[in-house]
């Protein structure tokens, strides 16, 4: 009987945490598959880890202080779901809801695709815009040979599409490759560690797949209140793209030296030139 661990982190969610878990366990699971859940609460004052406690008795809770953001609250889920030796870890985000089929979608798609490759895979599941229809998050490529941060969602309807890593919304990944690559990199704080732990996976000889279809819902971030919106003050913007959830310089200096090449220092530099120009430019344009 394999056994899947869902692996999520949350905080101050509770409504869309308890209903991304609802549609987890409300899924057309294969008989043989075992599920388990490992939820990190990151110190939420919603009374977030009661409610899951009460509402699904079999999900292990795990405690943050606060401050672990995406990438650590990952972390110790995965860390506790690595422990127990589960067969497969399916990372979900709290804001995405995954269809009835989608996780045995995913395990089809592993099936096919290990077959294909003769090698353990990735798989990631690609997530739609409620309201639109459009495509949101899941495996990504970067079409542009040196635009090595400007990644695009692969959109695969016709059958599986290999990827260049991907988004950390809906991700498969089976003991093997997990056991080879380890956990996400303590070096990042929120963003970046799904990108990086993908790059890392083909380093490792695996190989990533979007799953055939679509698998959940998640409406797609916008640039209201980031340091890339150009409504806020050049303070705020910088204060935004130096801070957890914008390009921190020491993390983002580790992601841009693994990924980027020999040149990575101007893809480091990139976020910050853009913050200070784009805003120079807006503020020259309303002064006129």
């Amino acid at each position: 009987m394999p056994s899947l661990g869902v692996v999520m982190t949350c905080f101050n969610r509770r409504d869309k945490t308890l209903e991304a878990l609802s549609h987890i366990f409300d899924s057309d699971l294969p008989a043989s598959v075992q599920l388990c859940a490992y939820v990190t609460d990151d110190g939420s004052s919603d009374g977030t880890a009661e409610a899951l406690s009460k509402a699904f008795p079999s999900v292990r809770v795990l405690h943050g202080s606060g401050s672990l953001y995406w990438n650590g609250g990952m972390r110790s889920s995965l860390a506790a779901a690595y422990a127990d030796r589960v067969d497969y870890v399916l990372w979900l985000n709290d804001d995405t809801f995954v269809t009835r089929s989608a996780i045995r979608e995913l395990l089809d798609a592993e099936s096919r695709c290990t077959q294909k490759t003769g090698d353990a895979v990735v798989i990631a599941g690609t997530t739609r815009d409620s309201s639109t229809d459009s495509v949101t998050y899941g495996g990504v490529r970067f079409p542009v040979w040196w635009k090595k941060t400007t990644p695009r969602v692969v959109e695969p309807l016709n059958g599986d599409a290999e990827c260049e890593t991907m988004n950390g919304n809906i991700v498969l990944v089976p003991r093997e490759v997990y056991l080879k690559v380890g956990n996400l990199e303590a070096s990042f704080i929120h963003g970046l560690g799904d990108f990086d732990y993908g790059f890392r996976v083909r380093k490792e000889g695996f190989r990533i797949f979007a799953a055939s279809g679509r698998h959940g819902f998640c409406s797609r971030n916008n640039n209201e209140g980031t340091f890339r919106d150009s409504n806020l003050t050049l303070g705020k913007r910088w204060s935004l793209v130096c801070g957890p959830k914008g390009r921190p310089p020491g993390p983002w200096a580790v992601f841009t030296r693994r990924h980027c090449g020999p040149l990575w220092f101007l893809y480091w530099a990139w976020p910050y030139l853009y913050t200070l120009v784009s805003s120079a430019t807006i503020s020259r344009r309303r002064e006129s």
